[in-house]
């Protein structure tokens, strides 16, 4: 039986500053899956890119005085550094500017549309947020502002190319309710469905060419106006395959694949949810299975935001901190749902206290005692230890635990159950008393000898689990730990840290 096909997308930032460490949420969960998918025998491509057509890149260009090819390039670039930064796992990367592939693709969807009767133009006039790049209606504003980013929004009044997403409604609550279109958590669906039952209004799909200073894909046919930056963003999920030139990638990765997975930021729902189904219902293309919302990181309770300038920059963090600790900040951290407050002193809390004091302290000692009691040669496996029942039960249950949270997107409880080994292991340790059993078992005490054998053998598969367990989340410490549960020529090697103090 061929290997599930699984396909999971981060969605594309623009690229009108450097990232932030709300950016390194998305991604790093994206990595999760996808590594955690591949261990258990899934096909996998994992996508990621950039959204480089928005005004918002052209404004903040000229802002700094520059050329915007140069510009976007130069924060791209940052983006791209995310990658090997926080060992990323990224099989692909789309630029929307630069990518060949992306704007045959973005006119070949224009023109299915197009064909479907689906587009129109007409005259509109709005009020429009350049850092959201949509229009809002007046009821949809905060004391008239932008409920995302609480700036005053432009009126706008032009003539624009228009999408029928009125049609859509009844097709995309039914694709939601079915489960086809299985939106994650509960709670964003059940958004999206609301505003699908307050009626779906037509959107607008171009912008004039003048207004976005040239940048962006021209409308096929309509020079004087170029594809809105949602319409040609959106796309990306399946230019990169080829859809412009129908390419086998496409039909392995979209039309063929067994799950087509979304992660995205609550802020950008209702484009993935709603706007972007209803266009490839509209271009003859198959829906996304799933689509997992998280919600924001904050500082001091505010959003982090590339244009306020809040947010840490995730490759520095990871240089100065290292990925494991980075990465596993942002997986216990932040729940499935609601915000979470980041501060680097939080950051090194977390890893003192979980990786170096927990995980690392744990595999050091059973290494050391392995080393002192027998020499470097591990005991076969036996009976559970006394008093190791819950032990057992964390190395026996973890990859069931892990699987059932990944399938709820839910990474914190995934975390949990790897944490749970060593929350277990630490204070067997402390109970059993390794080190009295080698005590007794020297003074001729054989019962002793046979008790330590067991202990040993129980604590050294729960670092060997650690280290099977941890490689969606912690990949280099997975390495370490493994390498030190390797024997080499009959023994385990000395012990060695697996992470450093970082306060």
């Amino acid at each position: 039986m061929p290997a599930p096909h699984t396909y999971i997308t981060t969605t594309i930032p623009y690229v009108n500053a450097r990232p932030h460490i709300g950016h390194a949420l998305e991604v790093v969960q994206a990595d999760v899956l996808a590594r955690f998918r591949r261990q258990h025998g899934d096909r996998v491509r994992f996508q990621a890119g950039t959204d480089d057509n928005s005004l918002k890149n052209v404004l903040a260009a000229q802002a700094a005085g520059q050329d915007v090819r140069e510009f976007v390039d130069r924060n791209a670039e940052a983006f791209l550094a995310l990658g090997p930064a926080l060992s990323l796992t990224v099989d692909d990367v789309i630029r929307t500017s630069r990518d060949a592939r992306h704007r045959p693709g973005v006119e070949r969807f224009w023109q299915a549309c197009a064909a479907a009767g689906d587009l129109y133009r007409k005259r509109y006039e709005g009020l429009y947020c350049t850092g959201c790049e949509q229009f809002y209606s007046p009821a949809e504003l905060r004391g008239g502002r932008c409920p995302e980013h609480d700036t005053a929004p432009q009126h706008v009044a032009e003539e624009n190319w228009f999408f029928r997403l009125s049609r859509y409604g009844d097709a995309l609550r039914a694709a939601i309710t079915r489960g086809e279109l299985r939106i994650e958590p509960a709670g964003r669906r059940n958004e999206v469905l609301a505003f699908i039952d307050g009626g779906l209004e037509d959107f607008s799909v171009s912008r004039p060419a003048e207004r976005a200073g040239g940048w962006g894909i021209p409308v096929p046919d309509d020079p004087r106006q170029v594809i809105y930056v949602w319409f040609d963003a959106l796309c990306n999920y399946v230019t990169a395959l080829g859809y412009g030139t129908g390419g086998e990638q496409y039909r392995q990765w979209w039309a063929g694949a067994d799950r087509r997975v979304h992660l995205l930021g609550k802020g950008v729902l209702r484009f993935h949810a709603v706007y972007w189904p209803a266009m490839l219902l509209s271009s003859g293309q198959p829906l996304p299975t799933d689509i997992a919302v998280h919600d924001y990181l904050t500082a001091d309770g505010r959003k982090i935001s590339k244009s306020s300038g809040s947010g840490a920059d995730p490759v520095a963090l990871a240089a100065a901190y290292g990925p494991d600790a980075v990465r596993w900040w942002l997986l216990r951290e932040v729940p499935r749902v609601g915000d979470a407050d980041f501060t680097v002193e939080r950051l090194i809390a977390r890893a003192d206290d979980e990786l170096a004091n927990g995980l690392g302290n744990l595999v050091n000692r059973v290494v050391a005692m392995i080393a002192r009691y027998r020499g470097g040669r591990v005991p076969g496996p036996g009976p559970v230890a006394p008093g190791g029942e819950g032990l057992a039960a964390a190395i026996r249950d973890a990859d069931r635990r892990i699987a059932a949270a990944l399938a709820d997107f839910d990474y914190r409880q995934a975390t949990a159950a790897v944490w749970a080994i060593a929350d277990e292991a630490n204070p067997f340790v402390n109970r059993v008393r390794p080190w009295d059993l080698a005590r007794a078992e020297r003074s001729g005490d054989a019962q002793a000898g046979r008790e330590l054998d067991a202990v040993l053998s129980a604590l050294f598969t729960a670092c060997t689990t650690l280290g099977v367990q941890l490689a969606p989340f912690l990949p280099d410490a997975a390495v370490r730990i493994t390498s030190q549960c390797t024997p080499r020529g009959g023994r385990l090697p000395e012990p060695a840290p697996v992470f450093r103090r970082l306060g």
